[in-house]
């Protein structure tokens, strides 16, 4: 599995099936496969995560970092429906899930994009059907995400130093980690590597999860 989700083109059978979840009070159909992380269930991480994140902004520009088949950035646009609403991942198959969910539940207002193993996103050229690239210079309101904390200590640091530091002043990040997977460690380490303008502590812990914020300070 890990080989599969983490790469662009994963090379296990595209087999599709439907799942009926609630995701923040709003009922979803979606459609999950192969080769893209938790791939026949809503991952226990990511429930935490949805459960006790804040209520997000009416609206702004948010950011699912790492969308795998499409949770959290549904939950994102049911939410804050004149929301935009970006899910970026490495896995072409995850972001054509994300797609087709996005248009199965009636939320248009999610845009997807594919980006490489630096979390830099492809030129629109290179961008799969249905995606789009991500301008340089966009902030963020907020950013969810249950990470891929498998990919390895640096690349997971590359991951997150790409796109953390853009959120708005005044804006907040929350990430899903297990506690058992170095959550505490990643606390010290962000608060470090982000600098003096941002905050980062524990939210919330549920279930072996911690849940981690960072705020960008005004």
């Amino acid at each position: 599995m890990a080989e599969q989700y983490f790469s662009a083109e994963p090379s296990s059978k595209d087999v599709r099936r439907t799942l009926h979840m609630t995701l923040r009070d709003h009922e979803a159909s979606v459609k999950v496969s192969n080769g893209v992380f938790s791939g026949s269930r809503l991952d226990l991480g990511t429930s935490v995560l949805l459960r006790h994140a804040p209520e997000l902004p009416e609206e702004g520009d948010f950011l699912d970092l790492g969308c795998g088949w499409g949770p959290i950035t549904l939950s994102m646009a049911f939410e804050s429906p004149n929301a935009n609403v970006w899910a970026v991942d490495v896995n072409e198959r995850a972001l054509d899930l994300t797609a087709s969910n996005a248009s199965d539940n009636g939320c248009a207002n999610i845009h997807i994009t594919q980006v490489d193993e630096s979390s830099i996103p492809l030129p629109q050229d290179r961008q799969p059907k249905n995606a789009t690239g991500i301008p340089e210079d966009l902030e963020f309101d907020a950013i969810w995400s249950n990470p891929p904390i498998r990919i390895g200590k640096e690349a997971l640091h590359t991951l997150l130093m790409a796109w953390l530091p853009k959120l708005k002043r005044g804006a907040a990040a929350y990430l899903v980690v297990q506690k058992n997977l170095g959550s505490d460690s990643l606390i010290k380490w962000l608060a470090q590597a982000l600098g003096a303008e941002f905050t980062v502590g524990k939210y919330a812990s549920s279930k072996g999860f911690r849940i981690i914020e960072i705020r960008h300070e005004i």
